[in-house]
Order: structure tokens, then C-alpha cells, then sequence
């Protein structure tokens, strides 16, 4: 009785994480929460937040629903909600978002646009795409 199948959990309690040391290649597309403290060269999707650690790198574009940034991405970011540029953080693209939050210390070489308008994220993501 007190059992959740996956139809039934929300994406918000969900955590995928690429570990420090670890290289992807290619589109990461999540339906949950996304941290990052390796490397990944590629498109970067997530409907939730998404969180690049001091030691995670990003060569791509990222799509995502919230994000903190606190390591490395080359490439253009599109943040539904906020992107948070975090004091150790290194952005080389252009950013779309409502709220940017940039701390003292980061670094961010690109164009902003900011607004009332949320970017929408392209990739959509299906319940059932992942079943076995």
C-alpha cells in the first residue's frame, strides 16, 4: 500500500549525478534534478535544476527548469526559472533566462537576455521514454 511505482513519484525527489572523473560524449536529456562534477561534451536537458559543481565542465548547450553553476560551460544556456553564476563559476555562451544571479567572482563572457518571458526547453520528455 505505501509503495510508489515510478508512474506515480515526482521528478523533484529524483537525482542524477555525473561523478568527478567521469567523461560523457553526446545529449543527456533528465527528467529529474542534474548534478554535474565531471565532464560532458554535448547537449545537457534537464526539467528540473541542474547543478554544475567547481570540478564539472560543460562543452554544449544546456536547457534546464533552474540552475547553479559553480565549474565550466562553453556553450549557449537557456534557464526557465534562475541560473545562479556561483563565485568559482567559468560561462562562455550566451544566456536566456527570467533571473540571472551572477557572485562576485565569476566569470561570464557571452550576451544575457533577461525577462518576463521563460526560454522553453526543446527537448520534450515523454513518462514512458525511458521504460525498459
Amino acid at each position: 500500500m505505501g509503495f510508489k511505482g515510478p508512474e506515480t513519484e515526482s521528478s523533484s525527489n529524483e537525482m542524477n549525478f555525473i561523478g568527478k572523473g567521469t567523461y560523457v560524449e553526446g545529449q543527456i536529456v533528465a527528467e529529474g534534478n542534474l548534478r554535474i562534477s565531471g565532464r560532458v561534451k554535448g547537449k545537457v536537458v534537464t526539467k528540473d535544476l541542474l547543478t554544475v559543481s567547481p570540478s564539472g565542465e560543460i562543452d554544449g548547450e544546456v536547457e534546464a527548469k533552474d540552475a547553479v553553476v559553480g565549474g565550466t560551460i562553453k556553450g549557449k544556456i537557456k534557464v526557465m526559472q534562475k541560473l545562479e553564476l556561483e563565485a568559482k563559476a567559468k560561462v562562455h555562451g550566451d544566456i536566456d533566462t527570467r533571473v540571472l544571479i551572477i557572485d562576485e567572482g565569476a566569470i561570464f563572457h557571452g550576451n544575457s537576455v533577461m525577462g518576463e518571458k521563460k526560454p522553453e526547453i526543446g527537448v520534450p520528455i515523454q513518462k514512458n521514454e525511458f521504460k525498459k
